[in-house]
């Protein structure tokens, strides 16, 4: 059964189902406009019946996540009440958007690692991990890493047990990472493409520092290692802003 089913321990199976579909648009796997899996491929990827498949998507339809037009398939529509506050890619324009929403992320989201330090599971922990390790298999094949990127940090607030940090981040979705994304590396020369990949290496491995005091328990550790990865960042992104107004 998909991992994501079991990481929240919920309920029901149906809401283990939503939380799956609710995933996989705020990262963006599923974006506005697309349509789902039939209600066969639903059941053969989760493991569930048609019922908990029509539970599923009855409950998503009553967020405003997703609407279902007869006789055509179910479509996402978006990320219902939290919508309005989401960091769409148009928000992300210039060097200064992407400062401006890594410091709202740089006081979200250390705090939500030290919660996450005391609190996280076994397979929550598990669930980062595992995002580590696509974020670094994705980097290192030039792929787009973002996904796993987002993921890594959702699971973080998930984590938190409190369920504000878990919808705020969704709200803020996957445009939220501000890194260019890998799709084009083929395009570049091979030096450019190698200096990327070692670029993402580098930042994973801020990525696993987070999580080894996650894993450790340790609360300040966490804290410490989560503001200095997106201070980092932060910082990148500050210098370039000052090169191209300089360059002006």
């Amino acid at each position: 059964m998909n991992a994501s089913l079991t990481r929240a321990r919920p309920k029901t199976l149906a809401l283990g189902l939503v939380q799956a579909l609710e995933d996989r648009i705020r990262v963006g796997t599923l974006a506005v406009g697309d349509k789902l899996p039939t209600e066969a491929a639903i059941m053969a990827e989760f493991e569930v019946s048609r019922t908990v498949v029509r539970e599923a998507i009855s409950k998503l339809q009553a967020a405003g996540l997703v609407e279902t037009r007869h006789g055509i398939g179910t479509f996402v529509l978006g990320l219902g009440e939290g919508g309005p506050f989401r960091i769409g890619a148009e928000q992300m324009a210039t060097l200064n958007d992407v400062v401006a929403v890594l410091e709202l992320r740089i006081g979200l989201e250390t705090e939500a690692a030290a919660l996450a330090a005391q609190r996280r599971s076994d397979e929550q922990l598990a669930a980062m991990r595992e995002a580590v390790a696509a974020f670094a298999a994705a980097a290192e094949a030039g792929r787009d890493a973002v996904t796993a990127d987002f993921q890594l940090h959702l699971e973080i607030a998930r984590a938190t047990g409190n369920p504000h940090f878990e919808r705020l981040m969704g709200t803020l979705g996957a445009p939220s990472i501000p890194r260019a994304r890998l799709a084009s590396l083929r395009a570049v020369g091979d030096e450019d493409a190698a200096a990327q990949r070692d670029y993402l290496l580098r930042v994973n491995a801020e990525h696993e520092s987070i999580v080894d005091a996650i894993g450790a328990r340790d609360a300040e550790a966490a804290r410490a290692a989560m503001r200095t990865h997106l201070a980092n960042s932060r910082e990148r992104r500050r210098r370039a802003a000052q090169a191209l107004q300089e360059a002006r």
